[in-house]
């Protein structure tokens, strides 16, 4: 969707961090098996957040979602992994898709780089068109209608050339705000559970709002430079404001969450709860993580980290060696894809996991997770949190 969620592998711990990755690989997959190679460059930080609801409610194996051992991948280091995969997955990579095409649609509009000119232009709609299409057989095939999808896509335009000073902020955010709606309530038909359907209905509203709004607040000066049209400059909305909207969807977002049932609620509560939040202090600039990385994401994946700081893969299986020349091989993909440079990696022999040369992350003392109250973003403070979604093995 919009990659806002963008977790810290320090705030998320081992265990955390290697179901992320398993989510993350899994809608990967799942868009190369149903719409193709090239689809696999709308994978994105957010749209797993659909395959990650559904296994929490259904349970790993349970309805909607399960895991297999996907083969080698260079961006694993080529290492096997354990993967998500089923309806959860398979709804992840539709709902993808469609809001990718939207965005395409979007930088077409406002004319952004290359986009300016009418051949890339074209083909670009034309692409926008095809990812259309393979939405909607992907949602159908697990009962979820794109329609909705693409018609708050079809609103969105008519909504923002009527938008003027003094247009209140939230209608804007409206068809946002309806498709992922639509999305995150979807995932409690398909995991068995339509009570949730409501409370996470609520939850994927308030997770639009929040995704429109940090987009635009990250843009705003970019927009304003190339004159692209803005929600907070068309609506006059000023930042403070803006931030009152967004701690109230954070707010929000944790009350739906509790009003749900959930098999195993801890990466939900880490990505829904406290993340949200570190996303809107990244948005609004007032802080930053200090261990310079993100959990492991392939390059060239939307919102994924390319430079110094760049998070490693999940640890492989000790013990497992590899011959000269099978780690010759695997060598050479590490160079090609800067992880030897960049971040962490696994020796492709040794299967150790190293250091590279550019790694700016001084994390000396922290272990594999902070202090209790760092990793779970203060969560022992007045919100009540208690740490129940942590993964620090701490208690407040």
């Amino acid at each position: 969707m919009f990659g806002i969620v963008r977790p810290c592998r320090h705030r998320l711990g081992e265990s955390l961090t290697s179901q992320w990755m398993a989510h993350l690989c899994g809608l990967c997959l799942a868009l190369r098996k149903d719409h193709g190679q090239f689809a696999r460059i709308v994978t994105n930080y957010d749209g797993l957040l659909i395959s990650v609801l559904t296994e929490a409610q259904a349970g790993q194996g349970g309805a909607g979602a399960g895991r297999r051992t996907a083969g080698p991948c260079p961006l694993r280091g080529m290492r096997t992994a354990s993967v998500a995969h089923g309806e959860g997955a398979r709804l992840a990579a539709a709902v993808s898709l469609v809001l990718a095409s939207a965005k395409v649609r979007d930088h077409v509009a406002d004319g952004d780089g290359m986009l300016a000119r009418r051949p890339v232009a074209l083909a670009a709609r034309r692409i926008a068109t095809g990812w259309d299409a393979a939405g909607a057989r992907g949602g159908g095939a697990v009962g979820f209608d794109t329609a909705v999808l693409v018609d708050a896509v079809d609103r969105q335009g008519g909504i923002e050339a009527l938008a003027g000073p003094g247009t209140p902020l939230l209608a804007v955010t409206e068809p946002t705000e309806t498709a992922t709606a639509a999305a995150f309530a979807h995932t409690a038909y398909l995991a068995g559970r339509p009570d949730n359907a409501e409370p996470l209905a609520e939850a994927g509203r308030l997770f639009g709002r929040l995704a429109h709004l940090l987009d635009a607040v990250e843009d705003k000066e970019a927009d304003a430079a190339s004159g692209a049209w803005n929600p907070l400059t068309a609506t006059g909305t000023p930042l403070t404001e803006a931030r009152r909207l967004a701690d109230d969807a954070v707010h929000g977002v944790r009350l739906a969450l509790r009003e749900a049932e959930f098999a195993d609620g801890r990466l939900v509560h880490r990505l829904l709860v406290h993340e949200l939040g570190n996303s809107v202090d990244r948005a609004f600039g007032t802080v930053s993580c200090a261990h310079g990385g993100h959990p492991y994401a392939p390059p060239g994946t939307p919102g994924a980290p390319q430079g110094p700081g760049a998070p490693p893969p999940p640890e492989p299986p000790r013990g497992n060696r590899r011959g000269l020349l099978a780690g010759c091989a695997v060598w050479v993909g590490l160079a090609c894809t800067c992880q030897l440079c960049c971040g962490t990696y696994h020796d492709p022999w040794s299967g150790e996991r190293k250091e590279g040369s550019c790694t700016n992350c001084d994390c000396s003392g922290c272990g594999d997770c902070c202090s209790c109250c760092d990793c779970c973003s203060n969560c022992c403070g007045d919100d009540g949190c208690g740490c129940d979604g942590c993964d620090c093995g701490c208690s407040c």
